[in-house]
């Protein structure tokens, strides 16, 4: 006669503990094991180590136990090593500790603990580290080697306090302000193709190119102007002449330090207009500091999106549609200044 016994291997954990919690509620009603064995088609001996475990435990006894090795054994780093590697390649960049590569990636980690531990890594045993430790591979935020970290103190922690007191002081709205460069050849749309056939994209072999000028405030704010012609001392006064006339108060404004900028041009021309604007310039080798800087990152990233314009008209009115989206969307214009690098500038 065929065995109808039920084979608890086969229920898994959460089914022998259902099992188990049976067997136990039958016995406690005066049953024996073997009736209790033959009601759950169970056997006797798996209704005796119930009943032990139950007098000794217990229900908590009779939960399932956490399988597979324990948590942190078998790993080939001691947590003092762990420490040691989050803690360098959280504070320092390869090059630091003349390593070939620039960026921390599975290979350098891998050399970093060979190096100081004698301790040999595979790839895939970085990685499970990596998760373990929260990192995650991301697009660096490129900073320039020139940058003086004194000047950027000096403007975080005295000058761009001062803007901001004169501002109050005197009605000012504080704008930042900055210039791109929009191209018909920046274009990475993709499509579905059979494999081994990638698809085919007709595109304007003619290379164009318009600039843009753009300013935003922390009142979620955004002017911008596109032109055919290079950004100059001209083409930036009359940006800054509708920029003071859109406002309807003064306008201190924020630049980097493009010549352009600081011509003696511009400079005359605020020094004459003083009631209705005010110019200031960031730390030089600082864009990441320019909430500007990030609008002109989501308009790219948008353009990157759609499909490579054929005219100047094409490429000019996709950007002013997002343009002018935005300006409709001043929770978006004031997420510009959430980033780590601009939070300094959201107060006012």
């Amino acid at each position: 006669m065929e065995d109808e016994r039920t084979d608890g291997r086969r229920l898994g954990s959460d089914g022998q503990h259902q099992l188990r919690k049976s067997a136990a509620r039958l016995l406690s009603k005066g049953l024996r094991p073997s009736e209790v064995a033959g009601l759950l088609g169970v056997s006797r001996q798996f209704v005796y180590n119930v009943k032990a475990r139950a007098e000794s435990g217990g229900a908590a006894a009779l939960r399932p136990k956490a399988r597979g090795r324990k948590a942190g054994s078998k790993r080939r780093l001691t947590p003092e090593q762990e420490s040691f590697v989050v803690e360098t390649i959280t504070e320092k960049n390869p090059d630091q500790l003349k390593m070939a590569c620039c960026l921390w990636d599975r290979r350098s980690v891998a050399e970093l603990a060979m190096r100081e531990f004698g301790v040999g890594l595979p790839p895939s045993t970085v990685g499970c580290y990596l998760r373990r430790w929260g990192f995650s591979k991301q697009r660096p935020v490129r900073r320039a080697n020139r940058q003086d970290p004194e000047r950027i103190r000096a403007w975080l922690e005295e000058e761009y306090p001062e803007i901001e007191q004169k501002a109050r002081s005197e009605g000012a709205e504080i704008y930042w302000g900055d210039e791109t460069a929009l191209q018909n050849t920046s274009n990475f749309i993709k499509g579905y193709s059979p494999r081994g056939r990638a698809p085919v994209l007709m595109v304007e072999a003619r290379r164009m190119k318009l600039n843009m000028l753009s300013a935003v405030s922390n009142r979620g704010k955004l002017r911008f102007t596109i032109t055919r012609e290079t950004v100059g001392p001209d083409t930036l006064i009359g940006f800054m002449r509708r920029l003071c006339r859109d406002s309807g108060r003064k306008v201190l404004l924020i630049l980097d330090n493009l010549r352009a900028h600081h011509s003696k041009k511009v400079a005359a021309w605020a020094a004459v207009h003083g009631a209705s604007i005010e110019v200031f310039f960031l730390p030089a080798y600082a864009p990441e500091y320019n909430p500007d800087e990030y609008l002109d990152s989501d308009l790219k990233r948008e353009m990157e999106r759609l499909p490579s314009a054929s005219t100047e008209e094409e490429l000019s009115g996709s950007a002013r549609s997002f343009l002018a989206r935005r300006q409709r969307q001043p929770d978006k214009v004031e997420s510009y200044f959430k980033n780590e690098h601009t939070r300094y500038a959201a107060g006012l």
